[in-house]
């Protein structure tokens, strides 16, 4: 997900993402500090579908239809294994990371009017943000501090409905992944 300043995001605004509780003890103090996502509530996470449909869109129709989709993607382990840079983002990447994008692409096509990142993007890149729009001394010391901890082991077994609230993003549902390894 993108960085929150509060005011870029309209009330009932929704994401799908997959909670990474398992990362929380080592990135939280940072994500506290230098992603803007975690004071407003979102919690460690690896997003699949950013921006999705506005909360007045998704009835009960929308809800059987992720729930089949989620139901047809096996649950998957996977690692968070190097800390990686965009130009103003440091993050965990997991890896591998073909079944994260295989979900973004399934949703992405089946919801072509919410492609991922509002379209701005040519290729998603799952990961992990631990700080965002710091200079690259701050990325250093954050980076020195995650590394040593690195690889983290994580099973995804769901994946999670946000919405936000006006003034924090709460999860408004979880559509689980089929049984898997």
């Amino acid at each position: 997900m993108a960085s929150d300043d509060r005011n870029s995001f309209q009330t009932g605004s929704t994401g799908l993402i997959v909670t990474v509780a398992e990362a929380e003890r080592i990135v939280g103090k940072w994500r506290s500090r230098f992603d803007m996502s975690a004071a407003a509530g979102v919690p460690a996470h690896i997003t699949i579908l950013f921006p999705f449909l506005d909360e007045q869109l998704i009835d009960g129709r929308v809800k059987e239809d992720l729930e089949a989709l989620m139901a047809r993607h096996q649950a998957f382990r996977t690692e968070l294994r190097e800390c990686r840079r965009f130009s103003s983002v440091l993050y965990a990447a997991p890896v591998p990371d073909v079944r994260f994008r295989s979900l973004t692409d399934e949703i992405a096509e089946r919801w072509p009017q919410a492609p991922p990142y509002g379209g701005q993007f040519d290729e998603v890149i799952p990961h992990l943000t631990i700080a965002d729009g710091q200079d690259r001394e701050v990325f250093d010391l954050v980076e020195a501090d995650v590394a040593p901890h690195l690889p983290i082991a994580i099973r995804v077994e769901s994946v999670e409905l946000i919405v936000y609230t006006g003034d924090r993003w709460v999860e408004e549902h979880s559509f689980h992944l089929g049984s898997g390894d």
